[in-house]
Parts: C-alpha cells; structure tokens; sequence
C-alpha cells in the first residue's frame, strides 16, 4: 500500500501529461480559433515573413489610403507571434497548427515547472501533483485550445520555473544576477503584464535573502545584487520595446474611486484559483451574457475578497515552509498594489481574471494543504467542488471544440473563423487571389488573416448604439477596388456609417456573400 501510495504522484503527472498531449493533437488537426490580441500579433508575423521590419505593422493610412504607414506594436510583447513563427518553419505547418503546438508545448512545461516549484517550496509529491492537477482541470487551462491567446499561454509555460528560480537561491551572487537579467527578457518576451510579476519576484528575492540579516550594509548589498540586473533587464525592454508606443498600463482615463477596483485583485485567489470568474462569464468584464447584475457581481466580489484575504492569512500561518509563505504574501501584496492602483486611475487593463492568474496558481497547493489537514467531511466538500469545476470547464471545452472543428470556417491560416461563414470565406479568398491592389474592410482583426496578396483595414465593431468616434474609422484617398465585408446585421445604418469612412469611394455595389454575410465593393 506504501509503495502504491508513493508512485501515485506519478500516476497523475502521466496521466495529465498524455491528457496535454491528446488535446494538442486534437489542436493540431482541428486549429483553435483566435482572441484578437495575438491576431494582431500574427498579422506582424504575416508582415515579416514577407521581409518586413521586426515587430512593424504596415497598414493603409487613413490619411491617404494609397499609402502606407508603419507601426511599431508595443501593446503586447512579441512571444504570442515570434514562437508560432518558430514552428511555423515546420513543412505542413500552418497559423493555426502552430500556435497549436504553442499551447501543447506550453502547456506541458507549465505542468513539469510548477510541480518542480511546487516540491521545492515544501509540498509532498502528492500534494504537489494534486495541486497541478486542480490547476490543469480549471476553465483557464482549456482556453487556449478553444481561443488561441497568445502570451497567456506561453505565460502558463513559463511562470513555474520563474517561481522555482526565486525560491532557489540562498545567496546573493553572479548567478542570481544573471538569473533575474534572463529572466526578465523571457518573461515580458512571453506576455508583457510579467513585468509586475517580475518585480513581485525582485522583492521577495531581497526579503528572503536578507531577512535573517541584521546589517543594513548587508540588506543595500543584497538589494544591489538584485537591483542591477533587474534595472539593466527592465532598461533594455522599455528602450528597445515598450518606449516604441502605447501600452496598455500607459493609458488613463483619470483617477476614480470604485468597490470593484479595491475587492477585484482582493478576490484574485478565489477568482482565477478556482475559476469563479470564468464560471460567472467575468464578473465585471464579461465574456458573454452576463450571470449576474452588477449589484449582485459586486456582492459575489466582495465575499470573494474577504474569503481570500482569510485564506491567505490562514496558510501563512499554518503552512510551514516559510518561502512559499513569503513568496505568497508578496505576490499577492504587489498585484493589491499594482492592479488597485491601476484600477483607479482607470488605466486600459480590464476586469479579468487572468492578469491575476498567478495568484490562482500560488495559493493553489496552500489551500489544498488546508484541506489535507481538515476533517472528512471538508476533503469531500473540497472534492465535489473540484469535480464540479472540472464538469464546468469540459463544458465549455467539448462543445466549443466541436464547433471550431466541424463549423467554423477555416481560410490558409488554418484557424477557425467566428466571424464569417465557409461560403462568404471562400469568395473573400477568391477576390483576393484575382486582385493585387485591392483593399479589403473587416471588422476582426483574424479575418486580416486570410488576406495574403493585398492590403486590409481592420475596423472596431460597432455598438448598438450605432454611435462612433469618426475619425477613429474614416480612411481618406483611393486606392484601387475597395471590399467591405460585414455581417448581414449590419445592413442599414451601421453599413452607410462604415461605407462614408471612405470618402474616396463612391457607387458601392452590394452582394449576398451567403444568408448571414454581405459585400460592399466599389472601384
């Protein structure tokens, strides 16, 4: 019985080994579809395997669309496009299939790097396994295989083995050095919001290096041992990367008070440990048709937010092992201060759980160690709620997987296309073989995607309200016939708006590309 008990540990990272490994074969024969953010990513991707600049987008400008105008995309760091393009390399390997392998490879090393950081900071091998299993059966593991998103996922890959690396040192030498220079540049290169992780991390390095010092000359050399590396690595990615343009953290919309922007990070254990947010379609932010109202989301937060703080409060307290309890507590203090702050002064970050999604994975195996102390009755609570959690997300999974599989359209890219149908995609694909000059107007950035011998201009959708910022949409000048694809919904006002934001072209021609979708075009 000892000895079974012993391998069972290895029985579950088998098994959620070969279970990663089935999903990205699946992936791989049928691609996800796509979020918007890596899209862009992957139009840049496009752009660079035609011999364009590194990380420059070309687009028409809207001052004169007969020309183009280059920007450099510093909104998101370039590992959601650069490792599909890595893979891309491979014959047969389209967009789709490559971001495919992306989220298998990634998910993989997630797995291997926070049961290794999970054992290192003190969890028995069952307890760590369990753990991992518990973050691999949440909503927020099978969404790459549905929507492929980019940094998230490579994010996923790596933040175990950061973790693992910040609770490995004892000293403060040339190898911790080089550790946070590194570690820096492959962070931010996976997903830009690490920078706030990373920071978290350099300040648990100098605590728990310095904590059992009484000198403050051993503290400020501690702190310079850290401070430089971490300095150097931050300067190189904001002058060479995120000084180039906007970012997100960079805008604000001014300074307001809110419930929601205090309880929200408060929340983050409840709310990405245990998907709460992915199970109530966000509760702020949603994905879809909201659950709640938003008196009721703020109550739902609210409790979250108290439940957590206790819990944190209690593993501190009772778990042993003194760097996960350090490492715990900082991180979760830093993202309170960080995403407080920026909720506040309403900067461009949105109400959603996976900018918190590393508390989630951190107090993980310190609520399931809770748990191992608990009586019976508490184990099988706990139980239940995870298989609960688990049907969730396999809801989620099947249905959607099944939809990108066998419905949705699929063009060169190999990804599967929500917004446009295999009959209307095929005629897009056939107008942009026979033409070379061509511009092409969609309203999501993916079907960018699918045009691969002409140019597009990416349009934000347009609200219900049937109200937009004009010079946001309006692109002046001719250049050669001009291809408007919309949604059939948009027939009447919404399509006379999009069609006067180009002032150069006039007479415009409208065809059924098929029941759900229509073609504007004129010469």
């Amino acid at each position: 019985m000892i000895a079974q008990q012993s391998q069972t540990h290895k029985i579950i990272l088998i098994a959620l080994s070969l279970f990663v490994l089935i999903l990205g074969i699946m992936i791989f024969i049928a691609p996800a579809a796509i979020f918007p953010d890596p899209a862009w990513g992957l139009q840049v991707m496009h752009k660079m395997q035609a011999g364009g600049a590194f990380n420059i987008t070309n687009k028409p400008d809207p001052a004169d669309i007969s020309k183009n105008y280059s920007e450099f995309l510093s909104w998101w760091s370039p590992g959601q496009y650069l490792v599909p393009y890595f893979f891309k390399s491979l014959p047969g390997v389209n967009d789709g299939r490559a971001a495919a392998i992306t989220t298998a490879v990634s998910g993989l090393l997630g797995i291997a790097g926070l049961y290794a950081f999970f054992k290192k900071v003190g969890f028995a091998k069952l307890l760590a396994a369990i753990s991992v299993l518990i973050i691999v059966t949440q909503q927020a593991f099978f969404v790459p295989y549905v929507f492929y998103n980019g940094g998230e996922v490579l994010l996923f890959g790596f933040l175990g083995w950061f973790l693992y690396g910040c609770v490995s040192f004892d000293n403060a030498n040339w190898k911790l050095a080089l550790f946070l220079l590194l570690s820096g540049w492959i962070g931010f290169f996976c997903k830009s919001s690490f920078l706030w992780m990373y920071g978290a991390g350099c300040i648990y390095l100098w605590i728990s290096l310095s904590k059992n010092k009484t000198a403050v000359l051993d503290w400020i050399k501690n702190g310079i041992w850290i401070g430089i590396p971490a300095t150097l690595s931050f300067a190189v990615i904001y002058f060479q990367y995120m000084s180039k343009g906007a970012n997100p953290a960079g805008i604000s919309f001014g300074f307001k008070f809110s419930w929601e922007a205090l309880s929200f990070p408060l929340a983050s254990p409840i709310l990405t440990g245990f998907s709460l947010d992915d199970i109530l379609n966000g509760l702020i932010t949603h994905s879809n048709t909201p659950i709640l109202n938003p008196l009721w989301s703020l109550v739902v937060l609210i409790l979250a937010a108290v439940l957590s703080v206790i819990l944190v409060i209690r593993i501190v307290r009772v778990f042993p092992e003194k760097n996960y309890t350090l490492l715990l507590a900082v991180f979760y203090s830093v993202s309170i201060l960080f995403f407080g702050y920026s909720f506040l002064k309403q900067a461009n970050i949105s109400y959603e759980g996976r900018h918190l999604r590393i508390i989630g994975l951190l107090i993980t195996p310190g609520i399931v160690y809770l748990v191992s102390l608990s009586k019976q009755p508490v184990k099988i609570g706990f139980g239940l709620m995870c298989l609960f959690i688990t049907a969730l997300s396999i809801r989620y999974f099947a249905p959607s997987y099944y939809q990108n599989a066998t419905k949705n359209a699929r063009g060169t890219s190999g990804i599967a296309q929500l917004f446009i149908d295999q009959q209307s995609l095929d005629q897009i694909m056939e107008l942009d073989r026979k033409n070379t000059d061509a511009i092409f107007v969609f309203i999501s950035p993916d079907l960018g995607l699918e045009i691969n011998h002409n140019r597009y201009v990416i349009l934000d959708p347009i609200g219900p309200d049937v109200k937009i910022a004009f010079d946001d949409y309006v692109h002046y000048g001719h250049a050669g016939p001009i291809f408007i694809m919309l949604p059939a919904s948009y027939m009447g006002p919404k399509s006379n708006i999009i069609r006067k934001c180009f002032p150069g072209y006039k007479g415009f021609r409208m065809d059924m590309l098929s029941d759900k979708y229509v073609l504007y075009s004129a010469k």
